[in-house]
């Protein structure tokens, strides 16, 4: 095999990472595992389509007896047994990580995915953070001189990074001429250059694996963490991994995916967006049935949300793994304390659900949210220093039952379908895209920090009522292409006044464009981010 670099631009420090004995770790990689995973790949495809034709999922019948068994996953390392507050955020820039890891957050889940475009010099970059921060270098000075250091009068965040999903592909280097697979150059990179100081540290190499569909892909993802185990000399079982339930096909594979995970299982994640953005791919030509309201009235609380997030929680506790919250994705607004303090309470109730429904822990997107998101964890776990638990783990769930038909019955969800939500959704897409192709994954848009799960939702439901007809409840039209035509321009016309004709021009108004071409198409994109890509320098 045959390993090329394609980006020419010299990046600062970019050989202390692409060595030549990395550089051949990934080869080896890909040789192993690529062919695999392009199986995977279209196997997806293959179950997409049985949906289609049955508007139905179910549990597997063929793993009936691991749902069964009475086994459970590794016991957790030490450094991962108290996970309460998990600060999630890109690893680049270095001022980003450097507060992630003062945050005062018990995790930091250090995301190479939806919150990080894949730039070529973003890949680099996050690399060299992580590992600077493991060898406990990593600073920053601005330009206007302000220096930013990890700190050293309290712990730091146990870093816990996400590669890329499956699906996507880093074009910036090429394997036997073909784009390498995105997951296992950061995986690759992150593990061969980290790991053994993550060891000596008394941390590890954790993971959150994203998008993933099936116990199939949890088995490659444990595979190549044998291979890469030995091949580095680490032993057995020093990864750890944490999956995110965040597709519809995974919700019915979550026994599954711990068990072929469970030398190197850590958890569970409950997401939202992506959850509701997989539903809708997976069911997008089962009919109105299957239309979700507004996106911003699909609480938590819907039957269908609650089946899902209470079996992760009783399949967890049941195998000996961490359930983990959703996203508190609220930014604070020094100048509108009153919103911010209305925003502050909905995160508390939210969290305080999490934490009585037997989640050990949960996320949030904003440093000045750790301390609610502690407070309301501690209230149900108490201080571990003073005979309080660091976990839920003994909080077992035996009368909670879900049925595929709970799991699937988006019916249930309250709310309707309108022009303010159409709105809404067609400027967070275009926002977020924007600002996405031109080179960060995070992005602030009213008040909330958002990633890539917010735009796919946001994308995919207009898709949705479009193919649906759907009746908009406030103004009583039907959502047509010509309406999202100009709904779309109008939403556009305000991002252009908003951040000005050049910004407009290099990256909204591509932006535009491509979410138009989506939106509008008979045939539905699987990820924005694939064509997305195609637009980043």
């Amino acid at each position: 095999m045959a390993i090329t670099v394609t980006d020419p631009r010299p990046i600062d420090r970019a050989e202390e990472i692409l060595t030549p004995k990395a550089l051949a770790f990934i080869e080896e990689l890909h040789k192993r595992f690529a062919g695999t995973r392009n199986e995977l790949l279209e196997a997806r495809g293959v179950k997409r389509q049985k949906v289609a034709d049955t508007s139905r999922l179910d549990f597997l019948p063929e793993t009936q007896e691991i749902r069964d068994g009475d086994w459970k996953v590794a016991e957790a390392p030490a450094a991962l047994q108290d996970r309460r507050v998990e600060m999630t955020g890109p690893a680049t820039p270095a001022k980003m990580a450097i507060n992630a890891l003062n945050s005062g957050a018990k995790v930091w889940l250090a995301d190479l995915e939806d919150a990080s475009t894949p730039t070529w010099p973003n890949v680099i970059d996050a690399i060299l953070n992580l590992r600077d921060a493991a060898q406990g270098t990593l600073s920053y000075t601005s330009p206007e001189g302000k220096e930013y250091r990890l700190r050293t009068d309290a712990p730091l965040a146990v870093v816990v990074a996400r590669p890329r999903g499956w699906h996507m592909e880093e074009r910036h280097l090429l394997i036997d001429g073909e784009p390498a697979v995105g997951a296992l150059v950061d995986f690759g990179l992150h593990f061969f250059h980290i790991a053994k100081q993550l060891l000596l540290n008394g941390h590890g190499p954790y993971y959150y694996l994203p998008k993933m569909e099936s116990h199939l892909e949890a088995r490659l993802w444990n595979d190549v963490f044998v291979f890469a185990q030995d091949f580095l000399g680490i032993p057995q079982g020093s990864v750890r991994a944490t999956v995110l339930i965040e597709t519809i096909p995974a919700a019915f594979e979550m026994d599954e995916i711990l068990y072929e995970l469970r030398d190197h299982a850590s958890g569970l994640n409950a997401g939202r967006w992506d959850y509701l953005f997989s539903i809708i791919k997976y069911f997008r030509d089962a009919g109105e049935e299957f239309v979700l309201p507004d996106r911003a009235t699909v609480a938590m609380t819907a039957p269908f949300m609650r089946a899902y997030t209470e079996l992760l929680v009783k399949t967890c506790h049941k195998r000996g793994a961490f359930a983990m919250g959703g996203m508190a994705a609220v930014i604070p607004n020094r100048k509108q304390p009153d919103v911010t303090a209305a925003a502050f309470d909905k995160v508390r109730a939210d969290k305080t659900r999490e934490a009585n429904d037997g989640f050990d822990g949960s996320w949030v997107a904003h440093p000045d949210l750790v301390p609610t998101c502690r407070e309301v964890f501690d209230a149900v776990l108490g201080d571990p220093a003073n005979g309080g638990k660091k976990n839920q783990l003994d909080k077992q769930r035996p009368e909670v039952n879900v049925t595929a038909e709970q799991l699937i019955d988006v019916a249930s969800a309250e709310g309707h379908v309108t022009e303010a939500g159409l709105r809404l959704n067609l400027y967070v897409a275009v926002a977020y895209t924007g600002v996405w192709i031109s080179g960060s994954g995070a992005v602030a848009i009213h008040n909330l920090m958002e990633d890539a799960a917010t735009a796919e939702i946001s994308r995919s439901q207009v898709w949705q009522q479009i193919r649906n007809k759907s009746v908009l409840a406030d103004t009583g039209n039907t959502v047509t292409r010509e309406l999202v035509t100009r709904i779309l321009g109008e939403e556009t016309e305000r991002l252009r006044i908003e951040f000005g004709d050049e910004n407009f021009t290099k990256y909204y108004e591509p932006a535009s464009k491509l979410i138009e071409d989506i939106c509008l198409s008979d045939d539905y994109t699987d990820f924005l981010t694939t064509p997305a890509y195609e637009l980043v320098g």
